[in-house]
């Protein structure tokens, strides 16, 4: 009986443990995966001014680079 409750206490702590770094981890990885999120669509944008800037400038351009990119 005694080995019983020393089981259920040590399985306790191990879960108060595991809680506390699953929760301290989280809001780190969150946090990196928003910041990740805002580059990427920052990159994206850029990417769509000079292809439009491109499309402007020289459509015939524009066309090779959809061809070449697109996968159809």
């Amino acid at each position: 009986m005694l080995r019983t409750v020393f089981t259920i206490g040590l399985f306790a702590v191990l879960g108060l443990i595991a809680l506390k770094l699953v929760f301290g981890v989280l809001p780190v990885v969150v946090g990196l995966f928003i910041g990740l999120a805002i580059l990427a669509l920052k990159i994206a944008f850029v990417g769509f001014l000079i292809y439009l800037v491109i499309r402007i400038v020289s459509p015939d351009t524009a066309r090779k680079l959809r061809e070449r990119f697109s996968s159809y």
